[in-house]
């Protein structure tokens, strides 16, 4: 009987956030009450990963990685670490400070180094988010970035956010971030736990197709991109993942790939 019982007990999922700050100052205590706030709603276990403990080398842009692998990158570091971290979660988040209206110099770097990633999609039915610590404006952009990064790394995404740091932070707006980190997490913990295979949104199944077509008629064996399309069946299927779609995306689907078709022939 208790063997039975522990065979129906929940797994924990595991949420990563990696930090793009050198300091453990603003945008560390965010992910950090983010995270605090999402394990009060569930079977939730959580890990910080301060990416300035790491180390993550700038890309050299030789293509290796995208043209025959990631293990052919000529760089040495804790890359593979990092991206098998995000391999064994269930969600992730990305949180930066907003430096010179971009992301972090360090999560820059992160995120380029997964550029391969972005060619071969994987983390379908993981759950991604990002939060944006800022002193005055733009952050808003920052979030678009990157939850735009997230979708093209496979991830179901929910809306980043930004919240103002600018010191000295009053109670007031102490009290204003906590609010907006609260309502994130608990938008975060209804898709973590909902569906797993969202019907894409038009853009997204026009890139697929757009992509699909180009690796299948413009590569072959030698490229890794070809392989990975092949191994994965995406050259048959509707979309990256099995989904119903609706007869105006089907009829839009086909277009699109006779559009790229008549691209790759100019």
């Amino acid at each position: 009987m208790l063997m039975i019982i522990n065979n129906f007990k929940k797994v924990k999922m595991k949420i990563t956030a990696f930090i793009g700050s050198g300091r453990k100052q603003h945008t560390y205590r965010a992910a950090e009450f983010f995270l605090q706030k999402l394990q009060a709603q569930g079977d939730v276990d959580y890990e910080i990963v301060r990416l300035s403990d790491y180390s993550i080398q700038p890309c050299r842009g030789c293509r290796q990685c995208l043209d025959k692998g990631s293990e052919f990158c000529p760089l040495k570091d804790d890359r593979d670490l990092l991206i098998e971290k995000i391999n064994c979660s269930d969600g992730v988040v990305f949180a930066t400070p907003n430096y010179a209206f971009q992301v972090s110099g360090m999560m820059k770097n992160f995120i380029d180094r997964m550029a391969f990633i972005l060619h071969r999609p994987r983390y379908f039915g993981k759950t991604f988010t990002c939060i944006v610590a800022q002193g005055i404006s733009q952050g808003e952009k920052i979030t678009e970035y990157l939850d735009f990064i997230g979708r093209g790394l496979g991830f179901n995404i929910i809306k980043g956010c930004c919240i103002k740091t600018l010191e000295p932070l009053t109670e007031a707006g102490r009290a204003k971030i906590e609010k907006t980190i609260d309502s994130h997490s608990r938008k975060f913990y209804q898709v973590l736990t909902g569906s797993k295979n969202p019907v894409p949104s038009m853009f997204w199944l026009m890139a697929f197709r757009m992509a699909r077509t180009s690796v299948k008629k413009m590569l072959d064996e030698k490229w890794r991109d070809y392989t990975y399309y092949r191994d994965n069946g995406w050259f048959e299927s509707d979309y990256f993942y099995p989904v119903k779609l609706n007869p105006a995306k089907k009829l839009a689907g086909k277009l699109v790939d006779r559009f790229a078709l008549k691209i790759i022939r100019m």
